[in-house]
């Protein structure tokens, strides 16, 4: 089955002969835009945006998919439309496109011209624009992107049409090619070589009158259009016929490199490199890959841009890579420095190529004064050049695209702060952004400027130094000169000056990390700038839009502009959709601005409207979370704040996954700042999270921040609930004397307050407690008591629980009846109120004592009941548990391998929860006997 994709006119597909259905025009020019690029990933986002621009519509993802769904029935499923991660390539065989069949007979027959073949070379232009069967891609809307490469195909043809010319004349056909070379100057009126064609044709044909004309006329446009005179080569023809010199049937045949001995300036701009480059291999190996295009490939510009935030290392990563491949240009590089984020004026485009053009060695007196003249004269003269271009510094891709080429074999390498979007839609830019550098990386950049021994002679010091400058090239690079410059200090103490966050930026001063960053947030729109101080008010490490509307005090919609205007600029990373890092020496200057710029009262408001945020999207999320713990009632919520809706138990789970660092550092800020409510009701929030994980250092954490702000408020309340959840943290932790000093301490101010409850709930606790120290009478007493509060107050689910924990404590006796007995009712009052994680619970102590008493097909069929409903409740640490005993139980059964099965789910619940248990589950894996028996 033979495919035929002919893209030079009318888009068309034939398959063995016959034109197919390519669907609607959407789903056409996404065909057209996979056929522009074959071969080569292209994002789902991409597509989107150059189906849709900047406002598409919500359903342009699923639209997408239907598209290439569409396009593969089209195709007929032959696995040419491949899914890649984020997008989709187009295979392609040799010679399927048309494209690709012009571009090798119009290479043919250049070689023949070249080579003094014109009748080859004829034969060969002319099967090349035979292909042509319209504008390309005629008929279709096009957007910008394919705009753009569409130009770039309509100006190869036209180099073919000329080259055509240009062997006609020189098989004396001058009758035949005049009238289209007429045509051709009449649409294309700057194009000179064409002029020179008619203007020999005409000669030669014996009209030296039209010849003449032709000249006149020639240079009345350029005149008009550019202001320019005609070029060198033309002048002398019309001088040539002036003076009957008899002037060649043609002019030297075009080639992509000058004639032998031609002389061509070869402008050589490239700036010294930096010193001591290291890393950043895998970018370098996608810039050369840009410039890996075979020499007889399609002549389109290469466009590579570099960016990231300010003091990543850009130019620095540009330089390295531009001395490197220089050789594989033999026309030369040019640079600029467009001065976009430099503090002062940015250089304009007409100015750049003001000093471009100089460089090639065109006289001040003949360079135009308008910038698209500018623009005309300086692609002219790299249309038939190899040269590498390096635009350092853009201020955005408006700055950039006039210095663009519009054909030949150069490559671009652009660098900006900026995300240069719009170049990558509009021009194809192959975009890499840069993030930090790793801890190698880190390290082989302050080796490269420091002794070595020196550095490993204190290695703890060295890991400060580099997490302090966050592994940012620009702040590393100052860290280096300032051990270098300092020979007798440790470089502890050298450390020790970078450790507070809040002076890092006055110890990098030297090296004016301030001052780099400060363009940047000087480029910034007043609402951007705003926002960008208020982010220094954030604890970090990252934040979600929500959080920033927040800060704002603004709708969440308003905020979407400005958050991408900062991450546009990087001085934000959307790492995860709606997850936004910042540099922790970005945020140490964010809050530098903060402090001087907003007033004390706003900023006080800011952090209110941050904490309400986060307390009311918390507090609804752990209800649903864990529904059976007795809730706190939250501080009034701010009217018009935003608060995210929690649809079910798994939109509270994924927002807690996400949000669980941040809180952490929300709370302790919010007892840092003097909002105590806040911190210690966020931490009970939090809690309820954590606690199903095993997360117990986190909630040590959470809860020891909460008792010291509900201290500070002199809130018993608080205090009972923070010393309760304390405890039991610090007692799974083996930190057995601080859990009883807390749960004792819990116990106290709950009978001060007379709160039965929360009573109840921490002797349960205690119960625990004491069980795990061996005090089993005492455990029992204080289970009992629990027990007997909760049936005065007929809390349903407080003693289903209790007489749970008596039951377990029965079967660890021995006493496996009444173990059974008690777990059994307490399981029928948690099924009546629907507690799935107490029913979980106690089904596992059911299987413990059905496992004691021998009865293991029943102990196999309560734990598995246990499992499912531990997985229901989000309850991974527990599900742990259980499934640790199921594997005991199957391991007493001999079934080995559903044991094994067991705790290898086991140890990897406790693996991504960051417990040692995991150790233990593996070893009960090794020691099975896992051998099938003969």
């Amino acid at each position: 089955m033979q495919l035929r994709f002919d893209l030079l006119g009318p888009l068309t597909v034939y398959r063995d002969g016959q034109p197919l259905d390519l669907g609607s025009v959407k789903q056409r020019l996404l065909l057209a835009f996979l056929l522009a690029r074959p071969g080569e990933a292209v994002l789902a986002d991409e597509l989107v945006n150059a189906l849709w621009g900047d406002q598409p519509p919500a359903s342009a993802g699923a639209n997408i998919r239907t598209y290439v769904r569409g396009l593969r029935q089209a195709l007929d499923h032959d696995g040419r439309i491949v899914t890649t991660p984020g997008g989709y390539l187009l295979r392609l065989a040799p010679d399927e496109r048309d494209l690709d069949r012009f571009d090798a007979a119009a290479g043919r027959g250049r070689d023949a011209l070249a080579s003094g073949d014109p009748e080859r070379a004829e034969a060969d232009l002319a099967e090349a624009l035979a292909l042509w069967r319209g504008p390309a891609l005629a008929g279709l809307p096009l957007p910008r992107p394919l705009s753009r490469w569409v130009e770039q195909l309509a100006e190869r043809r036209l180099l073919a049409e000329e080259d055509h010319a240009g062997t006609k004349l020189a098989l004396g056909a001058s009758a035949q090619v005049i009238p289209r070379l007429r045509t051709l100057v009449d649409r294309h009126p700057l194009r000179q070589r064409a002029w020179g064609h008619l203007m020999t044709g005409l000669y030669h044909s014996g009209d030296v009158a039209g010849a003449l004309a032709a000249f006149r006329r020639a240079r009345q446009v350029l005149a008009e259009e550019t202001g320019m005179d005609p070029g060198p080569e033309l002048t002398r023809l019309h001088d040539d016929i002036l003076h009957h010199r008899c002037p060649p049937a043609v002019p030297a045949p075009r080639s992509d490199r000058p004639a032998a001995g031609a002389a061509r300036p070869r402008p050589e701009q490239l700036p010294i490199a930096t010193p001591g480059f290291v890393g950043r291999q895998a970018q370098l190996a996608r810039l050369d890959a840009a410039v890996g295009v075979p020499a007889d490939g399609p002549t389109t510009v290469v466009i590579s841009a570099v960016c990231g935030m300010a003091g990543i290392g850009k130019t620095a990563l540009a330089l390295h890579w531009a001395h490197r491949v220089a050789d594989r240009f033999p026309d030369g590089q040019l640079h600029v420095n467009l001065r976009g984020y430099d503090g002062v004026e940015s250089v304009s485009p007409a100015d750049a190529l003001l000093g471009f053009l100089e460089a090639l060695d065109v006289p001040l007196g003949r360079i135009p004064s308008s910038l698209d003249a500018r623009i005309g004269l300086y692609r002219s003269l790299l249309a038939n050049r190899e040269m590498l271009i390096v635009l350092d510094n853009a201020r955005d891709a408006d700055q950039v695209r006039p210095l663009l080429p519009g054909a030949g074999r150069c490559v671009v390498i652009v660098t900006s702060r900026d995300q240069l979007s719009t170049l990558v839609a509009n021009e194809g830019a192959r975009l890499l952004t840069l993030d930090v550098l790793t801890d190698t990386e880190s390290m082989h950049l302050l080796r490269s400027r420091v002794d070595a021994d020196r550095l490993e002679a204190e290695p703890a010091a060295v890991a400060e130094m580099i997490e302090a400058a966050g592994r940012l090239p620009l702040a590393l690079s100052i860290v280096a000169a300032r051990v270098a410059t300092r020979p007798t200090f440790p470089l502890d103490a050298i450390a020790a000056e970078l450790r507070p966050p809040g002076t890092r930026l006055e110890v990098l001063a030297d090296g004016d990390v301030r001052r780099v960053f400060s363009w940047s947030y000087q480029a910034l729109s007043p609402d951007a700038a705003r926002l960008f101080r208020l982010l220094g008010l954030h604890p970090g490490p990252e934040l979600s839009g929500a959080a920033a509307a927040a800060l704002l005090g603004w709708p969440r919609a308003a905020v979407t502009p400005v958050v991408r205007e900062l991450t546009r600029l990087h001085l934000l990373t959307e790492h995860h959709p709606d997850r936004y890092a910042f540099h922790d020496l970005l945020r140490s200057y964010a809050a530098e601005l903060a402090q001087r710029a907003e007033q004390a009262d706003e900023g006080h408001q800011a952090h209110r409207r941050l904490y309400d945020h986060y307390l009311h999207s918390a507090h609804p999320a752990a209800r649903l979370v864990q529904p059976q713990w007795t809730p706190v009632t939250p501080l009034p919520a701010l009217a018009g704040n935003i608060h995210l809706p929690m649809a079910d138990q798994d939109a509270a789970l994924a927002w807690f996954a996400a949000e669980r660092h941040v809180l952490l550092r929300v709370i302790r800020q919010a007892a840092a700042t003097g909002f105590d409510a806040y911190a210690w009701q966020l931490a009970w929030a939090l809690t309820t999270f954590l606690a199903p994980r095993g997360l117990w250092q986190d909630q040590l954490a959470a809860q020891q921040a909460a008792l010291d702000a509900a201290e500070r408020l002199g809130d018993l309340d608080a205090q009972a609930t923070a010393n309760r959840l304390l405890g039991r943290a610090a007692s799974r932790l083996g930190q057995h004397d601080a859990a009883g000093r807390r749960l004792m301490r819990a116990i106290s101010l709950y009978r001060q307050l007379g709160d039965q409850g929360g009573l109840a709930q921490t002797l349960h606790n205690y119960t625990e407690h004491c069980f795990l120290l061996g005090r089993r009478d005492e455990a029992l007493t204080h289970a009992r008591e629990a027990l007997r509060l909760c049936r005065l107050a007929s809390n349903r689910a407080g003693e289903g629980r209790a007489l749970n924990a008596i039951g377990y404590m029965h079967a660890v006796a021995g006493n496996h009846a009444q173990a059974i007995a008690d777990c059994t009712a307490a399981l029928t009052q948690l099924r009546l109120i629907d507690d799935r994680n107490g029913q979980a619970a106690t089904l596992d102590s059911l299987g413990f004592a059905y496992h004691r008493l021998g009865d293991h097909h029943q102990a196999v069929s309560c734990y598995e009941q246990s499992i499912e409903l531990f997985r229901d409740s989000a309850d991974r640490y527990h599900q742990a548990e259980t499934l640790t005993r199921l594997g005991e139980t199957r391991a007493v059964m001999g079934d080995v391998a559903e044991a094994a099965e067991a705790w290898h789910l086991a140890s990897a619940i406790y693996d991504e929860l960051g417990d040692p248990a995991a150790d233990d589950a593996r070893r009960r894996i090794a020691e099975l006997d896992l051998e099938p028996q003969s």
